[in-house]
C-alpha cells in the first residue's frame, strides 16, 4: 500500500472512531452502559428491610447507567452460593450482598474474588474474605439507645427489678451480636440484670415469635419487657401476650424492637411499642451501590460505611417520619 493510500485509510478509520464517539456522547448514560449490570444477593427478599435495601441499590445503580438484578437467598447458604454463581455467569460488573449469616459470607467472597468481581457487603457482615466496602447500621449504638429507652419506661412504672427477655436475630450474624450486646449493656448500665430468656429466630415469622413468647410467658408469668430484634414478628409477640394475659393487659409487657416497617408508626403512637431502632435500609442500599460503582471507576471507597440508627418513640416518631418515609421505608421511591 502506498503512503498516500495508507494515509487515506487511517483517516477513514479515525473518522469512523470519532463518529462513534460523537454518537455515544449524545446518548444518555443508561444507553452507553446498557451492558453493565449490578446484582444484589438479598438475604430474604420478602422481609421489608431487605426489599427496601434493594430499592436503594437499584436507584443508585440505574442512575449511573447500570442494569440491576436481585436474587433472593431465602436465608439459605446453599441458595446464596447458587445465586452468586448465577450472577457471575451473567457477567455482572459487581455484587452487593446481604449475607444469610456472617460465617457463610466468606465462601461467596472467595467465589467472586476468583472471578474478579468486586463485592460490597450491605449489613450483617462477614467473618472474613476480601470485599470493597462494608455498609452497616450502627447496630450496637442503636440497640444501646433502645435499651436505655426501655429502662426509662420500666423505671417510670416501678418495674426496674422485674424480668426481661430477648427474641434475637441469628447470633451467627455480626449485626445480631451487636444488637444483643448493645441492649444488654444498656440494661446493665441501668442496673437491670434480670434477663430470663434469649431465643434466636430461625424463620423470622410472626408465628415463630408468638411461639417463643408464649413459652417465655409460661415459664416467667411476671415478665415485664421484651426486645425483639426485628420488627416483622412483633405482632406475633403481641398476640402471645394477649392470649396469655388478656387483651386489656397487653401493656403489662413493654416491647422494644428494631428495623422498622410502616406499621411501627401506629404502634408507637398507640403505645403498643415503647421504642424502635429504625435502620435506614434505602439509604444503606444507595451507599452500597455508590461504593461499588466508585470501585468500578478506579476509586477507593471507605472500607466501612456506618449508617446511623433513628431511635423512634411515641414522642419523636412524628418528627422523624419525613426522613423515615424515604430512608427507612422507601415509600417515596418508584
Amino acid at each position: 500500500m502506498s503512503q498516500a493510500a495508507c494515509t487515506r485509510a487511517c483517516t477513514r478509520t479515525l473518522s469512523a472512531a470519532l463518529l462513534v464517539a460523537v454518537m455515544l456522547a449524545g446518548l444518555p448514560v443508561a444507553a452507553q452502559a446498557a451492558d453493565k449490570k449490578i446484582a444484589y444477593l438479598s438475604a430474604k427478599r420478602d422481609l421489608p428491610f431487605w426489599s427496601t435495601l434493594g430499592k436503594g441499590i437499584k436507584a443508585s445503580a440505574e442512575a449511573k447507567g447500570y442494569a440491576f438484578i436481585e436474587l433472593d437467598s431465602a436465608l439459605s447458604a446453599e441458595t446464596q452460593m447458587k445465586n452468586a454463581q448465577e450472577a457471575i455467569n451473567q457477567g455482572v460488573a459487581g455484587l452487593v450482598i446481604s449475607p444469610t449469616d456472617s460465617k457463610t459470607a466468606p465462601a461467596v467472597l472467595a467465589l467472586a474474588a476468583k472471578a474478579r468481581v468486586p463485592v460490597v457487603i450491605a449489613d450483617i457482615g462477614s467473618n472474613g474474605g476480601d470485599y470493597v466496602s462494608f455498609v452497616k447500621s450502627d447496630n450496637y449504638r442503636g440497640a444501646y439507645d433502645i435499651g436505655t429507652a426501655l429502662a426509662v419506661a420500666l423505671k417510670e412504672k416501678g418495674w426496674q427489678a422485674e424480668p426481661h427477655a430477648l427474641i434475637t436475630i441469628s447470633l451467627d450474624r455480626k449485626n445480631g451480636q451487636d444488637r444483643t450486646n448493645g441492649f444488654r449493656d444498656a440494661l446493665k448500665d441501668a442496673g437491670m440484670s434480670r434477663e430470663v430468656a434469649l431465643k434466636q429466630m430461625q424463620d423470622y415469622s410472626a408465628a415463630e415469635t408468638q411461639r417463643y413468647v408464649s413459652e417465655i410467658l409460661a415459664a416467667t408469668p411476671k415478665l415485664r419487657a421484651l426486645f425483639i430484634e426485628t420488627d416483622q414478628p412483633v405482632q406475633g409477640a403481641m398476640q402471645a401476650i394477649k392470649e396469655a394475659r388478656g387483651a386489656k393487659k397487653v401493656g403489662e409487657v413493654l416491647i422494644v424492637s428494631f428495623d422498622a416497617m410502616p406499621e411501627v408508626a401506629a404502634l408507637l403512637s398507640s403505645g403498643s411499642l415503647v421504642a424502635v431502632g429504625m435502620q435506614q435500609p434505602y439509604l444503606m442500599g444507595k451507599r452500597a451501590a455508590e461504593a461499588l460503582i466508585a470501585s468500578l471507576n478506579g476509586e477507593r471507597p471507605a472500607k466501612q460505611v456506618l449508617v446511623p440508627i433513628l431511635v423512634a418513640t411515641r414522642k419523636t416518631i412524628a418528627q422523624l417520619l419525613p426522613v423515615a418515609n424515604e430512608t427507612v421505608f422507601g415509600l417515596e421511591t418508584k
